[in-house]
């Protein structure tokens, strides 16, 4: 059998189709060469876009459908590419600058870090969530805002062995079955890394931006970028980033010194051509009242630390002015 190339048998086609139109009209047309380049290159291009679309179609088909928290207006993430960054510090100031910005506004805060719950030692919260008659679990509430971590399910020194499967059916527990009321802005801790909990919680609700905290050390940047990247390939808006632990503050002399280097955050920021958020040094101060759980953003209202993430509050609500008009 004779082999026949995808452009000689094109060719032949568009050759044979010719002459019988030639000899239905009975005039003489001579097809010249570049109309086969052109059907060809037709032909191609509509098999990629076909391909394409079927693969879209595939992939669609696979993904559940995105499903809004009852009672909350948006959610936002605060995300990081590893730990030890600083993260759930961040989620929890920025919740409460949130409200203390605009107190006309309720708040929540999500601890979506099965593994390592933060929320209930920075929040000083403990207890078991008390159940409504629909079985949906309300909420602790601390300085106003509402709260619900994995720490609220299990004893605070039990280790949270689970499987993949276990962890996301908590999950799921957590997005779909507590009661938050009516909330304007929900804060989620998201663990750290780019897996399953991250993917499950960006494809299961909308989600209205993401805040990713990265040092300005070389080594969570890159962390911090394939995080911002793994947002931008699922479709959740990319608010800006914050760089965390900047410089060091001496609480004796108000020195400041770059520990983990100066800037990396920014020129992050602007190679993702995104925004950065805020700014938040490494003070004494911010892990003390951390510890003790009371968040300097109430505990100290009027100092440096805590009017740093007041102005990444506003900063972020501009952003997402900025988005939604």
């Amino acid at each position: 059998m004779v082999q026949m190339t995808y452009c000689r048998l094109s060719c032949f086609i568009t050759k044979y189709a010719n002459q019988l139109l030639i000899s239905r009209a009975g005039k003489q047309i001579t097809p010249g060469s570049a109309s086969c380049l052109q059907f060809t290159r037709c032909n191609r291009s509509i098999d990629a876009n076909a391909l394409h679309e079927r693969q879209k179609q595939q992939m669609a088909r696979g993904l559940p459908k995105k499903k809004a928290i009852a009672g909350v207006s948006q959610v936002l993430v605060v995300a990081s590419g590893k730990g030890g960054v600083g993260k759930s510090t961040t989620a929890v100031n920025l919740a409460l600058a949130l409200m203390a910005n605009e107190p006309s506004k309720s708040v929540g805060l999500l601890d979506a870090d099965v593994y390592g719950p933060s929320i209930p030692k920075l929040m000083n919260l403990k207890g078991n969530p008390e159940l409504t008659d629909s079985n949906r679990m309300l909420p602790l509430i601390n300085y106003g805002i509402r709260c619900m971590s994995m720490g609220f399910l299990v004893e605070e020194t039990a280790p949270i062995v689970w499987r993949g499967l276990m962890v996301m059916s908590a999950l799921d527990k957590l997005l779909r079955q507590v009661d938050w009321g009516s909330l304007d802005y929900l804060v989620v801790d998201m663990p750290p890394g780019t897996g399953d909990v991250q993917l499950t919680i960006t494809q299961s609700i909308p989600i209205a931006g993401a805040i990713i905290v990265s040092t300005p050390q070389d080594i969570a940047l890159l962390d911090a970028r394939r995080g911002a990247e793994m947002f931008k390939k699922v479709n959740v808006p990319v608010l800006g980033m914050v760089q965390n632990m900047s410089v060091f503050r001496c609480p004796n002399c108000d020195h400041e010194t770059a520990i983990f280097g100066s800037g990396g955050a920014k020129r992050l920021a602007d190679t993702l051509g995104v925004t950065l958020l805020g700014d938040i040094p490494l003070h004494v101060n911010i892990r003390e009242m951390s510890d003790e759980g009371k968040p300097v953003a109430v505990s100290s209202p009027g100092s440096l630390e805590a009017l740093s993430y007041m102005a990444l509050a506003n900063a972020v609500v501009r952003r997402l002015e900025e988005i939604n008009t």
